[in-house]
């Protein structure tokens, strides 16, 4: 591939902390290496500054300050001539899409999953040790190139070859995460620039050579400046290797609700490389509490009672469709994390049902797509999705008649109660959860639902908030911090007593402590986390040895 810069001299002071073996090498090559430190140089100044303007938001939120559209960006959603670009070649339909970690074994199984798009995810369902992040960019070369195939014991995964397979997406990691097994200058490089830089420069131009591109889900963002920091590393990546500016596309979770005031301002700053937004409900759910958490007007009740129906959440998923909408780009559903229950028919049936009520809603409110996290519900969502959805997509369905003010995205009128049942579940989920995390497993069943890092900040959130005010529950008991740890204590030392020996409970206990008692407040789980599962004590690689 063309490229200005001397290797060696833009290799200098980039080093890598992990170990790499001869299939690895292929993916964090030299050339690659040059890459993400020509990425990390250009634009991670950039990116502190906006992890900067986060932490100034909070503070003003913390004061009892409230978000609203924001007055300088008002020409931008008032102008109805600017749109988003085309359905790029392999994302005009994307009515089922599975989501899942990059290991092999899920690579093959969602590409032979019957669904129209895979999103391979390095982040919410992905624990970030070296091993899983490298391996899992070498299994995607694999995949792409059709060489995934692989022999566990007895059992072969292949590939089908009795149709086109899904189109591949890849979500990289948040704007807040590193990665420090590979340093730049003495500095971590981002983990979404980490992730986003192999993938792109390895298979750029064999996607498209195959009939698609390189696509990406882009998750976490809390503004429209977050949102052109992408775009302009979008731009230097196609111009680094003379690829059309354009052939990126991205997808951007909305799942956080300072986002969600801005939507029509991020498809801007994304427009030529813009492939729509997407319901990311559960990290929706986080962020509200996260953000508003010394407001104590903003407490809600048990995470079962907030439902997609919910007024604040009803008044985002419609914003969210009539904005793509107008723009001409996909407005994507949220997840559908229900696991089949084999042991019990009726219960299974039951859940089954509720998976088809929430795909059934999401076709009608005019999505052009949703998300499974389990190939046995992707028969189900797509049966609804092709009685109502006989069209690629509902670009259609403009929706003008929404309305949605600054007041209906905070109406936080939401009925239900918190119970100690509630507690209970909730610490279960986050012990599960970072228990699985520690051991380097980044998504857990649970209760027969598959829990990523979004449903265990929800339950982290939730019981902070409901220590920080206070809060009676429905038997009349006030949780405060010795409650708290009190049933924290409990449910590690029975989650303990079922698990296998070398589990991670009491370590995942002693982390969680600090985070439900209403105190300390960690802007992330995973960054809480991250440095349990990093191995850096190796010597390091240079680079320019690679």
């Amino acid at each position: 591939m063309p490229t200005p810069y001397q290797p060696e001299r833009t290799l200098q002071d980039v080093n890598i902390l992990g170990e790499l073996n001869n299939d690895t090498r292929k993916v964090l090559s030299k050339e690659v290496s040059v890459f993400l430190a020509v990425l990390h140089r250009a634009f991670n100044g950039r990116r502190k500054e906006l992890l900067k303007r986060r932490e100034i938001r909070q503070a003003e939120l913390d004061k009892g300050n409230l978000l609203d559209f924001l007055p300088e960006t008002k020409h931008i959603r008032e102008n109805d001539t600017w749109k988003g670009a085309p359905p790029a070649p392999g994302l005009v339909d994307r009515r089922i899409e599975i989501t899942g970690p990059t290991d092999r074994k899920m690579v093959v199984n969602a590409l032979n999953s019957d669904v129209w798009t895979y999103m391979a995810d390095f982040e919410d369902s992905n624990a970030p040790t070296w091993d899983n992040m490298i391996n899992g960019q070498l299994n995607l070369y694999d995949a792409i190139r059709k060489q995934v195939d692989f022999k566990q014991g007895e059992k072969e995964y292949k590939l089908r070859t009795d149709r086109t397979l899904p189109t591949l997406i890849a979500r990289a990691r948040g704007w807040h995460l590193e990665e420090k097994h590979f340093t730049v200058d003495g500095e971590p490089i981002s983990g979404s620039l980490f992730d986003f830089g192999i993938y792109f420069y390895n298979n750029a131009e064999e996607l498209v050579k195959r009939g698609t591109g390189p696509y990406y889900y882009l998750p976490k963002m809390e503004s429209h400046l977050e949102a052109r920091l992408w775009n302009d590393v979008f731009n230097l990546a196609q111009d680094y290797i003379g690829m059309r500016r354009g052939t990126i596309r991205g997808t951007v979770l909305i799942e956080t609700i300072p986002a969600a005031f801005e939507m029509d301002e991020i498809i801007y700053e994304l427009r030529d490389h813009s492939s729509g937004l997407n319901c990311g409900r559960w990290d929706y759910i986080f962020s509200v509490i996260k953000r508003f958490r010394q407001n104590s007007n903003f407490v809600l009740p048990d995470r079962s009672a907030v439902t997609m129906t919910v007024p604040f959440m009803d008044a985002y998923v419609k914003l969210l469709i009539k904005t793509c909408h107008r723009r001409g780009v996909h407005a994507m559903g949220g997840m559908a994390a229900q696991i089949p229950i084999k042991n019990d028919k009726e219960a299974n049936e039951k859940a089954m049902e509720n998976v088809r009520a929430d795909k059934l809603r999401e076709v009608r409110a005019g999505h052009d797509g949703t998300w499974v996290a389990h190939p046995a519900l992707a028969t189900i969502a797509a049966e609804v999705f092709n009685e109502h959805m006989p069209t690629p997509n509902q670009f259609h369905i403009r929706r003008e008649e929404v309305q949605v003010s600054p007041q209906d995205l905070l109406n936080m009128n939401v009925p239900g109660k918190i119970t100690e049942e509630g507690i209970r579940k909730n610490l279960n989920i986050g012990l599960g959860y970072m228990e699985g995390w520690l051991r380097g497993v980044g998504c857990v069943p649970i209760n027969y639902l598959m829990e990523d890092a979004a449903t265990a900040e929800v339950s982290r959130s939730q019981l902070w908030q409901w220590c920080k005010h206070g809060v009676p529950t429905a038997e009349g008991k006030k949780l405060d911090k010795n409650y708290a740890l009190q049933l924290l204590k409990e449910q590690a030392q029975e989650l303990e007593k079922s698990a296998p020996k070398g589990n991670k409970y009491q370590l995942a206990a002693k982390y969680f402590a600090t985070q439900v008692t209403g105190e300390d407040y960690a802007e992330f789980l995973t960054s809480l986390l991250y440095n349990e599962i990093t191995n850096t004590d190796s010597s390091p690689t240079p680079a320019m040895k690679l």
